[in-house]
């Protein structure tokens, strides 16, 4: 049976076809902003199938932040369905950092992290082959330029997202053809996001992405339109009160206060709500309602109680830590029946070694039914299954929240028709989780803030640090639950933005703005080859860092000024010098950096020995014994 496309679909076949046609023929950078749920993991196998056979581009590159969505990347190439409705034969591979990547496929998978730590391996493969490179959940990669926070120090895995953005950004450059995915265009964080288009937001402090960006075709599929397609389910939140009693930083009883009351107690209640006897009740909440709904799918299939077939729903707990989950893991095990507890309640956290078989087990299979994590399977896990989510979590970002959120919104093809089907998520009804509500129900969430300074004496701290913040100092005494309300979330605002025109017959005036980005992508692109002849001459060492080693040779042929500060005449002079020389052949202007100083003397110094080997240069020195005192012969003990 065919598969009808959805609308964020038929918009990247339209916008592929003009590329391949040739109407569209400068067009290289699509943005694909799809709500959470709402099925972007087709784009990529539409992009590539459409792209391959009319020759654009020769493979696919597929990067994901996390190794357990390479699987679900290649299951999305190994449809049977959808190679039959699209009319493609191509596969890809998940591959680590190995030579060869595809293996005789027409593409590969690899992670933010494998391309960190073999960026150069990546960047010779893109100059070797055309690539469509499509870059999954991009939001995670942010801006270089925002990538050093202000502050006394770098947020917790700062350093490790900005190297992410700089082992990507060669490859950016290089690709024939960029598809960016994310299903929200914000960071928790505040920063922008790199590759990304920004102008000045409307509020103070503020950008937005440019949806309208010359050069750019976007791709968007809000809530509003998943819903009016029945692509996504509606979202019913049951949002539990409570009270909570702790100790402050001076050990005074403090308390109770209840989880809807100001925001001045809102951290510490929450922070001791979910470690005491509150988020007990939660679980038990949510353990009940998901018995509920299983038991009244299995009378509507007509199983016997405990019969296990696809589609009865499932249970997702999102925990604050690991050693909260460990117990949440427990207080279930301990309602369900002996027999079944282990294969029906299971654990995935980094510290698990089966993280990944109970991630996939939950996907795959009736069982297990519940699963607990804290943050592997909040994002871009593919479980429709899911109609149940305990977010008994302290995050409060909106990106992070739409994305767990959005793990119970998928429609389960086995649990019937969509009427029947609807997502339920258990929360604390604390006002910051109110406040993201609201959010998700009236912004678009396409802003970049500038982060505030923190204040004398503190740390700057990304939104999963709230939880130490909050408990760094007090004491978890007691809690309990109130009372429980149901709300059911609006739709949301629907993307702003202009549907991508095929480009006009004959040539239109090329804008400022537009012909800068491209000269800085050309040069990008002549940077890369240099390194990859370089290297494959064997006028460079193989090694990391290459790329950026030459990118530096450069800013300084060019007066210490960088792509981004030159101008369109300065820009056009950098590709006319790189046309007309090698940038290898330049790496003394560096050494009076004491960043690249020693790798520039060992790289010159190769150089000599090469070309005095090949008879091409001066002959090099002979060696001779060094000359100096000699060293006092050590005093055996005894």
């Amino acid at each position: 049976m065919s598969r009808p496309l959805r609308t964020h679909q038929r918009q990247l076949a339209g916008i592929v076809q003009a590329i391949a046609s040739g109407e569209a023929a400068g067009l290289r950078d699509i943005l694909a902003a799809v709500t959470p749920g709402g099925g972007k993991s087709l784009l990529p196998v539409i992009a590539a199938a459409r792209l391959v056979a009319a020759g654009i581009v020769d493979r696919v590159c597929w990067i994901v932040p996390r190794d357990s969505l390479r699987l679900q990347a290649e299951e999305a190439f190994a449809d049977p369905a959808w190679r039959a409705a699209l009319g493609h034969a191509l596969s890809v591979r998940a591959a680590a950092n190995e030579p060869d990547p595809c293996r005789g496929l027409a593409g590969y998978v690899t992670t933010y992290q494998g391309v960190a730590a073999a960026p150069e391996l990546h960047l010779a493969e893109f100059r070797r082959h055309r690539y469509l490179l499509v870059v999954d959940e991009v939001h995670h990669l942010p801006a270089l330029a925002d990538a050093e926070p202000s502050g006394p120090g770098p947020a917790p895995g700062a350093e490790d997202e900005a190297s992410w953005s700089r082992a990507i950004l060669p490859l950016l450059e290089c690709a024939r053809i960029r598809l960016l995915l994310s299903g929200t265009l914000e960071r928790a964080d505040g920063r922008g996001i790199l590759w990304l288009p920004y102008r000045q937001g409307v509020r103070t402090r503020t950008r937005e992405v440019d949806l309208n960006a010359p050069g750019w075709a976007v791709v968007g599929y809000s809530r509003a339109q998943a819903l009016a397609e029945r692509a996504l389910l509606p979202v019913t939140f049951g949002a539990l009160d409570g009270e909570a009693r702790w100790l402050d930083e001076e050990r005074r009883a403090i308390g109770p206060h209840r989880l809807s009351e100001a925001y001045e107690t809102a951290r510490p209640a929450l922070f001791t709500a979910l470690r005491t006897g509150f988020a007990d009740a939660l679980l038990d909440e949510a353990l009940g309602a998901t018995r509920r709904l299983r038991a009244e799918r299995r009378r509507r299939l007509g199983l016997a109680p405990g019969g296990m077939a696809p589609g009865l729903g499932k249970l997702l707990v999102v925990a604050p830590d690991q050693a909260c989950a460990r117990r949440y893991l427990a207080h279930l095990r301990a309602r369900l029946p002996a027999a079944s507890r282990e294969g029906t309640a299971r654990l995935a956290i980094s510290d698990e070694r089966d993280c990944h078989e109970a991630l996939a087990a939950f996907r795959l299979r009736p069982e297990p039914s519940i699963l607990v994590t804290v943050a592997m399977a909040y994002e871009g896990m593919d479980a429709p299954e899911v109609a149940v989510v305990c977010a008994a979590t302290m995050i409060r970002s909106r990106p992070w929240l739409e994305q767990m959120i959005a793990r119970a919104t998928r429609v389960d093809p086995h649990a019937g028709p969509w009427e029947a089907q609807r997502a339920l998520v258990y929360h604390p009804d604390d006002p910051l989780f109110r406040d993201v509500r609201r959010r998700l129900e009236t912004e678009q969430g396409t802003l970049a803030r500038a982060r505030r300074p923190a204040p004398q004496g503190r740390l700057p701290l990304d939104p999963r640090a709230d939880e130490d913040e909050a408990g760094a100092a007090i004491v978890p005494l007691a809690s309990n639950a109130l009372a429980l309300r149901f709300d059911t979330l609006a739709p949301g605002p629907d993307f702003a933005l202009r549907r991508p025109q095929p480009a006009a017959q004959g040539a239109p005036a090329e804008v400022p703005s537009l012909r800068e980005r491209r000269l800085r992508q050309r040069i990008g692109e002549m940077v890369a080859a240099q390194v990859v002849e370089d290297e494959e001459a064997m006028r460079l060492p193989r090694g990391q860092g290459n790329y950026h080693r030459l990118n530096a040779v450069l800013k300084r042929v060019m007066g210490g000024r960088s792509r981004a500060e030159m101008t369109l005449a300065e820009l056009e002079a950098a590709i006319g010098w790189l046309e007309r020389n090698r940038l290898c052949e330049h790496l003394h202007l560096l050494r009076d950096d004491p960043r690249y100083a020693f790798r520039a003397r060992q790289i010159s110094a190769w150089e000599r020995r090469r070309l005095a080997a090949a008879g091409k240069g001066p002959p090099a020195p002979e060696w001779r014994p060094p000359v100096g005192r000699l060293a006092t012969p050590r005093r055996r003990p005894g």
